[in-house]
């Protein structure tokens, strides 16, 4: 494990120019005699790219789509040839919305928003589909949320289950009718500029009325720009987000989700990067840096990974009444502190494993890691639940959810993790190599007694920030390069 630490701690930065070299020839060379990449594109060093855009609204639907915008999928996919970006995917194809037909879409999802955003996902994957090798792959997918809940609206379901519109004393944010609504788009198909580097973005604005381009001031906004050198390096990738009064719960990733069946938080097909689902033995690596943190209240992960398996360890299989999606987030804004304590065993998990697969109990105050755990909560369609317990937030999902947030502790330092406040923070940018696997072998997970135990393959594999209602107009900005997921 010496090996693994020293890669981890040289605080290689890709992104600045600020390269130590050797070490990050060293990490290379570890990787390579090690294992096999996941994904489609290792190391994101592919010249033709596949990314594409998906934007949801707080329950992972669409409900209504934004006008003129057509549904909120779009994609940029192309090969390179003799110097020349041989584009895959139109404007017209990313423009479709409800009432155009396409390739494959069914008669069901012609006028119905949400079946028409999966159905066009499909459609944008296959024609951005690389068919080289026996595992296809799609595309690196942005992910947009809208954490906005109108709960007048009858648009979200309660653990699986239809929800009726209702009220509630609970805080969820909303301005009022259609503060669920989708965002605009903006698209720069890449273009290969007359320095050899090639370029592109998305972005735009929940605030449908507002013209982006005379500023910023009290409107939310998002964008992602990519960019890299013609056959060298990586593509990197260049996040903001930025909240506002109306829109102060939003969220941001770039995710390298399944190439097909359920990714982590959908009940339906997707398509991503994926081509082989990792479970205990991977590791995964990435160049980040973070220029803007989005204030105290930003959730910024390190790394989120996502996956779905029923209470009684069957995988899921589409029924939102039985489906739970399982999440592990490792947050590294040190403004985020831990909700678990001895005094709050209600927001701790049951118990920690160690790496040498001890379990503490979490009433043991001498040795349970109180300051590892942000927040636990399990899913509430559990009926075997060891109490004091908090629920998942039974709305966000289309089913089901149970979510475990870490902080930086020495206690994740044998994986390679965070273990201090502010490690990988602003000014601090790094290369990580994560044993994700490991660590999500040993987390705690719900499950019903006396069933065998779940097969946890992770579905999808993300970076990025929840900014989770903030009082103010809070920004994030970061940049992410040189993903890869290893198996060894």
């Amino acid at each position: 494990m010496r090996k693994y630490l020293l890669v981890i701690f040289v605080g290689v930065n890709l992104l600045l120019g600020g390269v130590n070299g050797r070490f990050y020839k060293d990490a290379e060379r570890e990787i390579a005699t090690n294992g096999m990449s996941a994904v489609g594109d290792p190391g994101m060093r592919r010249n033709g790219l596949r990314v594409a855009f998906e934007a949801w609204n707080f329950c992972n639907e669409v409900a209504h789509e934004a006008p003129g915008m057509g549904s909120p999928r779009a994609a940029d996919c192309f090969d390179v040839s003799n110097s020349t970006l041989l584009h895959k995917v139109s404007e017209a194809d990313n423009k479709l919305g409800i009432g155009k037909t396409f390739k494959g879409l069914s008669t069901e999802a012609m006028h119905r928003p949400d079946l028409y955003a999966v159905e066009k996902e499909l459609y944008l994957g296959s024609l951005c589909e690389v068919s080289d090798s026996s595992k296809p792959w799609q595309f690196w997918m942005v992910m947009l949320k809208n954490g906005n809940f109108d709960t007048k609206a009858g648009f979200c379901p309660e653990n699986g289950k239809p929800k009726p519109p209702f009220t509630t004393s609970k805080n969820f944010p909303c301005f009022g009718e259609g503060c669920m609504n989708q965002p605009t788009l903006n698209h720069q198909p890449t273009q290969l500029l007359g320095d050899g580097t090639m370029r592109g973005w998305f972005n735009g604005t929940y605030d449908l009325d507002a013209d982006i381009g005379k500023g910023l001031t009290n409107l939310s906004f998002y964008e992602v720009i990519w960019e890299k050198t013609l056959g060298s390096g990586s593509w990197v990738f260049k996040h903001r987000l930025k909240t506002s009064m109306k829109y102060p719960w939003l969220m941001l990733y770039l995710r390298a989700d399944a190439t097909k069946g359920f990714s982590g938080g959908y009940h339906y097909e997707t398509r991503g990067m994926l081509h082989t689902l990792p479970r205990s033995n991977f590791k995964v690596k990435f160049s980040l840096e973070i220029k803007k943190g989005g204030g105290p209240k930003s959730q910024f992960y390190l790394i989120d990974i996502g996956s779905c398996w029923k209470n009684n360890g069957e995988p899921c299989d589409g029924d939102v009444l039985t489906d739970v999606t399982r999440y592990s987030e490792m947050i590294i804004n040190p403004d985020v502190p831990a909700w678990c304590s001895p005094t709050a065993l209600v927001n701790c998990p049951p118990y920690h494993i160690t790496p040498n697969n001890a379990k503490i109990l979490r009433n043991d105050t001498a040795n349970f890691p109180y300051g590892a755990y942000h927040y636990y909560c399990a899913p509430g369609n559990a009926q075997h639940l060891e109490q004091p317990v908090s629920l998942c937030d039974p709305y966000s999902n289309p089913q089901a959810q149970e979510i475990l947030q870490l902080l930086p502790h020495p206690i994740w330092g044998e994986y390679g993790y965070p273990t201090e406040k502010g490690q990988g923070w602003i000014g601090d940018p790094r290369t990580w190599v994560l044993d994700t696997g490991g660590l999500a072998s040993r987390l705690y997970f719900y499950q019903d007694p006396n069933t065998p135990l779940a097969k946890r393959r992770w579905t999808s594999i993300d970076m990025g920030t929840e900014i989770f209602v903030t009082d103010k107009d809070e920004e994030a900005e970061w940049i992410l390069s040189d993903l890869d997921v290893i198996l060894l």
